[in-house]
């Protein structure tokens, strides 16, 4: 039987009209022609960790707040949460290669080395991630004025592959920073080179693109890589993340199978301006868009509120359960937007967003019952027919999971 969602938004102003969403057999009929993902294995679910970037971007970045930040996860309880991935960004590079051509970290913030330090995230019971780029030029040396040159990875490919894997490197963000206005590069034949080589190596690497949605690249890259961005940066203002959001309702139909992933970009909880509510909002549309959870921010300085965010067991399952197709944007109007995805077991998860700036009742007409779990508060409330709803705070969110009666 075919289940139908409707939603609307209620608030002392008014309400919206009723939308009838035929929801299954709308996911059915709009699922892209199958094609293959990246066959190396890796990735059967979306990645989960933690990223340098937002945390200290570009000249703060040292081995020892990569080790702080692995060890934050191993003793917060994140790394059993599912946060296994310790990513080095950029500006861990010296700045030029070595005699030999080879990548080398700086020798001030790295004194210790790659290889040193993958082995004490490894130590720590995660896996350990390094940036690179395409080009000639980092995003870094473009936009953080880094003095470098010669350290993308044009021209070193293989080099730069074999030297990840010598470290001991288990994922690879592969940036792209205007590679074609530089360097004349073609983004799609410029990742699949990187991925032939990684492909080459022994050791398994997953490989995450980012080119920020400009060459859509949901719609090439599955056979590519194993996570693709589909935006421009994420900042920590409520602005930022509800563009991103609305961003993301165009590409749901060309998600990837396991082993393919659009990426949004990583969380912002726990930085910049975003209230406890908007930061709950951001981490629920990623959970249901199956989004790669990578945490940007200390995690040895998390809030209890917001670790408690970043560590929702039940929402993390929502995002690691891919049951055909990750969420989509089921209604959305003045001030509401209503998302959802199937379930592996049976049934949906919904979420019910106030995208405005008044409390205000958001609901979505479901026909037959339901028994509806709310995964913030952690319990069961009841069963409903016909409808669910939530009264919500400006820009807060309900996450529900719905089973049948």
């Amino acid at each position: 039987m075919d289940h139908g969602i409707a939603a609307n938004r209620n608030a002392s102003t008014g309400s919206t009209g009723l939308v009838l969403l035929l929801v299954v057999l709308t996911w059915l009929l709009s699922l892209p022609a199958a094609t293959h993902a990246l066959a190396n294995g890796l990735a059967g679910t979306p990645p989960m960790g933690w990223n340098s970037w937002n945390q200290v971007r570009c000249y703060d970045l040292t081995e020892d707040v990569v080790k702080q930040a692995a060890d934050a996860l191993a003793d917060t309880g994140l790394r059993d949460a599912g946060y296994h991935y310790v990513v080095v960004d950029d500006c861990w590079q010296a700045p030029t290669r070595a005699a030999d051509g080879s990548l080398q970290p700086d020798p001030k913030r790295f004194p210790h080395g790659i290889a040193d330090l993958a082995d004490y995230v490894h130590s720590r019971g995660l896996l350990f991630g390094i940036y690179a780029v395409p080009g000639s030029r980092t995003c870094a040396m473009a936009n953080d004025a880094y003095p470098a040159a010669g350290i993308g990875s044009l021209g070193h490919e293989r080099q730069d592959a074999e030297t990840f894997d010598r470290w001991g490197v288990d994922y690879l963000k592969y940036d792209w920073c205007n590679a074609d206005t530089v360097d004349g590069l073609d983004r799609k034949a410029a990742f699949e080179k990187m991925r032939d080589e990684l492909a080459a190596l022994p050791r398994p690497i997953v490989y995450a693109i980012s080119e920020y949605g400009v060459s859509s690249p949901w719609t090439w890259a599955r056979p590519v890589a194993n996570l693709w961005r589909t935006t421009y940066d994420l900042v920590p203002t409520w602005d930022s993340v509800l563009a991103t959001i609305d961003q993301q309702a165009g590409v749901a139909a060309h998600s990837g199978s396991p082993g393919g992933w659009n990426d949004p970009d990583m969380l912002q909880v726990g930085n910049g301006t975003l209230t406890a509510d908007e930061a709950r909002a951001h981490f629920s549309v990623w959970a249901v868009l199956n989004a790669p959870l990578f945490a940007g921010t200390d995690p040895a300085k998390l809030s209890d509120t917001d670790l408690a965010t970043l560590g929702n067991a039940e929402a993390i399952a929502v995002d690691q359960d891919f049951a055909g197709s990750q969420g989509r944007q089921l209604d959305a109007g003045p001030g509401y937007q209503v998302w959802g995805k199937p379930l592996s077991g049976g049934g949906f998860a919904v979420v019910l967003l106030n995208t405005g700036s008044t409390t205000a009742t958001v609901s979505a007409a479901i026909p037959g019952a339901w028994n509806v779990r709310d995964l913030w508060a952690h319990r069961e409330t009841g069963t409903v027919v016909g409808t669910v709803s939530s009264t919500l705070r400006p820009h807060a969110a309900a996450l529900l999971k719905l089973t049948p009666r």
